[in-house]
């Protein structure tokens, strides 16, 4: 075989390659992204504007508490979503994979499924915050409100 041969086909082997590292980075993963104790605070990522606003009245409503169920919010400009859900501090309550149900203009929907814990267990009866981070699908948008499934309730996150 030429030279010139052997080094086109060595260029269109790289170019394939190459091609599928690349379509492969557009599309995050659907497992958690990190997992940590507690609730997000400003220093752990540039976070959004999650106040809830003001009531009818004028006063300033306090965001949602993790104490009243999953409280999911748009994270890092909206490049993640922070789930966090109070629980056993020996036996947390954390996120396992986020699934595209409805993409954006269809109904902006994403499930997260939780990691099972062993029924035989044994986990203290605290109950304290733990979050967990996913990157944001592709699929869905900010723009949308974003219908969020996790442990059967239905979290709404408000437009970014």
């Amino acid at each position: 075989m030429a030279p010139s041969q052997r080094l086109r086909r060595a260029g269109l082997l790289a170019l394939a390659v190459s091609s599928v590292f690349l379509l492969s980075a557009c599309n995050p993963p659907s497992t958690a992204a990190e997992n940590f104790p507690g609730v997000p605070t400003e220093a752990d990522a540039d976070v959004v504007d999650v106040d809830s606003g003001t009531d009818a009245a004028g006063d300033t409503e306090e965001p949602p508490s993790s104490e009243d169920g999953p409280v999911v919010v748009w994270w890092a400009d909206g490049g993640q979503l922070a789930l966090t859900i109070s629980g056993s501090s020996t036996c947390p309550v954390i996120g396992d994979q986020i699934r595209v149900l409805e993409p954006a203009g269809e109904g902006n929907r994403v499930a997260i499924d939780l990691v099972e814990q062993p029924a035989d267990q044994i986990c203290t009866m605290d109950f304290v915050p733990h979050t967990t981070l996913f990157w944001t699908p592709t699929t869905v948008t900010t723009t949308e409100p974003l219908v969020v499934e996790v442990a059967d309730t239905e979290v709404t996150v408000p437009v970014k």
